[in-house]
């Protein structure tokens, strides 16, 4: 199941209103599927993805632990395989 976040744009003011936590992010083409799955410090992840061209939109939800984290991301890559 994606997450249940709407989809932003992936560029600078979306990067800069994300939050400094810990959270699972998703990045998606133009069309809105799937490319990338992913954890970490959300801003600082979003930054590198916008600098790399990693994906044009994203959306992402935040988690509490590193371990909350990668159970998601671990439950989310299950369904992209």
């Amino acid at each position: 199941m994606p997450l249940r976040k709407p989809w932003r744009d992936l560029d600078r003011s979306t990067v800069a209103r994300a939050p400094d936590r810990l959270g699972v992010y998703e990045l998606g083409d133009g069309s809105g599927t799937v490319l990338a799955v992913d954890s970490g410090v959300l801003r600082d992840e979003l930054k590198t993805a916008l600098a790399y061209g990693d994906g044009e939109q994203v959306r992402w939800e935040e988690t509490q632990t590193r371990e909350q984290a990668a159970d998601l991301v671990a439950e989310h890559r299950a369904r992209l395989e």
